[in-house]
């Protein structure tokens, strides 16, 4: 194990602990302590972060550079009194708040569903996380003012030249609105509107995972997130899903209900699951609400063709997204595809929605042009040219392919391998690995 921080950043350095299993970057220095003694690993990491030791690296390096041997040159006192619990429970507190996040491998379960009875109100469930995490954001400042102090005294510095307080944005969790929103120029009331959204994004990307089997809310955790997994592995693991996956990986995103498996109705089916039906209405009315949206549709797909989900995916995992997303060119067809259950025949399977969609469509044109609705007859013609364009030139060809991917490859080695059938992500190229 070792103690490493980021090489570049333009505010305060954040040390934190390498484990051994945990790769080497070279935009990571990393430190050791001798003889692999834990509590001195600990008690450097604790005045590493205090407020003191910040004030010495900025003095030893004013720039946004940071190098191995700043670090070193940072005087790490035996005498300082730092309690190694103290520094332990900073430690524990950082890494709950990030395995709260989907993105962390230790992930499990989404805050709003965690100590959920399975029969509440969403507003109830974000109360009781909004609560523990205000808990969190208290003990934390506690621990850190309690860590400073005792480095200022061990160094025999003054409090008025370096301050033990600790402020609120500068409290790292990413349940902290004051620190996740310090740099947006928000009001305290337009910060918890903002982590009040956020939140509830989370809950419908955790939603999704569940629908395409990536998670369950009958277990904690990943359940498929290996190469090549299959509904048979789900059943292995969560053999009575009170949510099962889809069964084909590939779940349509269009401009209504035409699909038993559209995106909105697998959504709608999770809340009905995870938080019961007497609330319902309420729970789907709080999502809309937060997320700033007349209906869940309008989340997933507007008329213009966008989707906000999947601009959200995309930003969530860095634009090396795990869902992809089928797209026509203006947007009229989409449906999405988790790439860990991707097969050859996974095209084939979207061409199928396709034409199954064209052909409701169809009949709608025919039913609009009885009817003598002229607007509605040219606007479903236009998107009819769309789609048996899309269809000709685009997915049927790449249908024909029975595209191969290998997942360690990475998303940045596969996602161009499909081309225009899938929704443009601009920046991946350039985006590092």
């Amino acid at each position: 194990m070792g103690i490493t921080a980021s090489k570049i950043t333009s505010s305060t350095n954040s040390f934190r602990i390498k484990e051994q299993d945990q790769e080497y970057s070279s935009l990571a220095p990393t430190v050791f302590v001798e003889g692999d003694d834990r509590e001195r690993l600990i008690r450097a990491l604790g005045v590493l972060n205090s407020t003191a030791a910040q004030q010495i690296l900025w003095v030893l390096n004013p720039s946004m550079t940071l190098n191995v041997g700043d670090i070193l040159r940072v005087p790490v006192l035996e005498r300082a009194r730092v309690s190694t619990s103290c520094v332990e429970d900073l430690v524990e507190y950082a890494r709950a708040d990030w395995n709260s996040c989907e993105t962390s491998d230790s992930f499990g379960v989404n805050p709003l569903l965690d100590g959920s009875s399975g029969d509440g109100t969403l507003s109830e469930a974000y109360s009781r996380a909004r609560r523990r995490w205000g808990h969190a954001v208290e003990e934390v400042t506690k621990l850190e003012e309690s860590l400073n102090r005792a480095v200022i005294d061990a160094y025999g510095l003054d409090e008025e030249l370096v301050r033990a307080e600790v402020s609120p944005e500068a409290v790292t969790l990413t349940f902290n609105p004051s620190y996740r929103y310090r740099d947006a120029s928000k009001t305290p009331a337009e910060a918890e509107a903002a982590l009040r959204a956020d939140t509830v994004r989370d809950l419908v990307s955790y939603a999704v995972g569940c629908a395409f089997g990536r998670y369950s809310p009958d277990a904690p955790g990943l359940i498929l997130a290996d190469r090549g997994a299959t509904l048979q592995d789900y059943l292995s693991k969560v053999p009575s899903p009170s949510f099962p996956p889809d069964t084909d990986n590939v779940v349509p995103i269009v401009d209504g209900d035409w699909f038993e498996d559209d995106i909105v109705g697998l959504v709608r089916q999770f809340l009905r699951t995870a938080f019961g039906d007497r609330h319902f209405e309420e729970n789907l009315e709080f999502v809309t609400s937060s997320l700033g949206v007349k209906n869940l549709r309008d989340y997933f797909i507007t008329r213009a063709g966008r989707s906000k989900f999947y601009d959200d995916h995309v930003q969530r995992y860095k634009k090396r997204p795990i869902y992809w997303l089928f797209s026509s060119p203006k947007g009229s067809f989409n449906a999405l595809i988790y790439m860990h259950r991707y097969t050859p025949s996974t095209v084939s399977t979207v061409l199928t929605y396709l034409r199954e969609y064209v052909t409701k469509l169809e009949s709608s044109l025919q039913q609009a042009e009885r009817a003598g609705n002229a607007k509605e007859a040219d606007r479903l013609r236009k998107i009819l040219v769309e789609l048996n364009e899309y269809e000709h030139d685009t997915l049927y060809p790449k249908a024909s392919e029975n595209v191969v991917i290998d997942l360690d490859d990475g998303v940045k080695a596969n996602y161009p391998k499909f081309g225009t059938v899938l929704k443009k992500i601009t920046g991946l190229e350039a985006s590092g690995d």
